[in-house]
């Protein structure tokens, strides 16, 4: 069966309020990424984790946007997957400007004080034999490892260290990185056996970004590695010949103190905002590492790509919402975005330690929904479901340098389609 190969988002009330959030700024705040926790089609109840905040961060600075606690949702492992450790990242954009940031810090990307209390654990957080097999069940022997979510509430990918007094923002986000890690090492996480750094989106960028960090925390005997999961943004021209991400990513640079914690192998010959492009970084980092992403990637398309600035007269408005209505000539500007994609990845590629999974979907975080992470109508390349290819490449069983063939031919894709 294959009921969900395409994801429809209809719902009136949630349709006025993508309207009034893409007049607002559509790279302020990914809609795609609001769905996050009601993504998945599938009939189940996951497992609820609460949120715990970080006490101890407060002293150290590592505060949220509004100044509130950051947190996390946590769930202890049992047996002999106690000791093995998976730390998601979460995703949700990013904020250039103080405009920007104020708006945001009203909102769970800003302020704890609006964070859910208790999110469901799905796909690659999923304890369930059934929805993670590969990866949880089989290959810890029915143990459960311990899961973490670390919540996103500074706007910069957990690399931020300033402030504005004026607008009472905190730019804190490394703090909160250092703040949360050195928080779950007193609760376990320093006795780990193995250890796996990944996010989705910012998530995904920020997993990149502090992988060698993470590596180095631990023992050099400790399995550690990192996984990115539509992480891979590109610096790429949009269709009107300018560079909407550049612009953005200089704001959230220049504003919130970026550049003094991005790695220097990067800045000591490019600039700080090309050095928060991960396509100038994966080839230097030296911690495993493996890039999950859709070569249509959705997120890129809405707001850096095809973006409403840079699409005055409407031309790409319904090629936005939905893949089946582009144009020939739009796809092929879409199918040279996947070249860039695939170019920028071939040094990444050539290392033995590293993996890789682009499938050639119009879609945008794959881990954490359940449907596309791992279930019957899954995604696949080469016959070959996500979870079981992250599966392979963490426990080097196989090398996984999976590449799908150009669109349209792949057709496990769950392909997301806005109205």
């Amino acid at each position: 069966m294959k009921p969900f190969g395409v994801w429809v988002v209809s719902a009136f009330a949630f349709a006025q309020l993508v309207t009034a959030f893409l007049d607002f700024n559509e790279t302020e705040l990914s809609f795609l990424e609001s769905l996050e926790y009601g993504a998945s089609k599938i009939n189940y109840n996951p497992l609820m984790v609460g949120l715990t905040l970080i006490h101890t961060a407060g002293a150290k600075g590592a505060v949220c946007l509004d100044g509130t606690l950051p947190g996390y949702h946590w769930h202890r492992g049992y047996g002999s997957g106690s000791n093995s450790w998976l730390i998601q990242l979460e995703g949700g954009g990013w904020c250039n400007n103080i405009r920007t940031c104020v708006y945001r810090k009203k909102s769970r990307r800003g302020s704890s004080m609006y964070m859910e209390k208790e999110i469901p654990f799905t796909g690659i957080l999923s304890e369930k034999a059934e929805e993670n097999p590969g990866f949880l069940f089989i290959l810890f022997q029915q143990k459960i490892q311990t899961i973490v979510k670390l919540r996103y509430c500074d706007g910069a990918s957990f690399t931020g260290d300033s402030e504005n007094k004026a607008a009472q923002l905190q730019f804190r986000g490394q703090r909160i990185w250092l703040a949360a890690m050195e928080d779950l090492m007193s609760k376990g996480m320093r006795h780990a056996n193995q250890a796996l750094l990944s996010g989705c989106s910012a998530g995904g960028l920020a997993a990149i970004l502090h992988c060698d960090e993470f590596r180095n925390m631990f023992p050099r005997n400790t399995r550690v590695k990192c996984l990115s999961d539509a992480g891979l943004f590109l610096d790429t021209v949009d269709v009107s010949g300018g560079r909407t991400l550049r612009s953005m990513y200089s704001g959230v640079v220049g504003l919130q103190g970026v550049q003094h914690n991005l790695p220097r192998i990067c800045t000591n010959h490019l600039d700080p905002t090309s050095c928060f492009f991960p396509q100038n970084l994966i080839s230097h980092i030296q911690t495993p590492l493996f890039i999950l992403n859709a070569a249509y990637d959705s997120w890129q398309i809405q707001s850096s790509i095809a973006p409403p600035s840079a699409d005055p007269h409407g031309y790409w408005h319904d090629c936005r919402l939905n893949h089946a209505k582009c144009t020939p000539s739009q796809i092929r500007f879409l199918q040279g975005f996947r070249v860039q994609m695939l170019n920028a990845i071939k040094g990444f590629a050539m290392s033995r330690q590293n993996g890789l999974f682009i499938n050639s979907c119009f879609a945008h975080c794959q881990s954490e929904r359940q449907d596309t992470w791992f279930a019957d109508d899954s995604p696949e390349v080469r016959n070959k479901p996500i979870a079981i290819a992250v599966a392979d490449w963490y426990f080097d069983r196989a090398g996984v340098k999976s590449i799908d063939c150009a669109y349209p031919c792949d057709k496990t894709c769950h392909n997301l389609v806005f109205r």
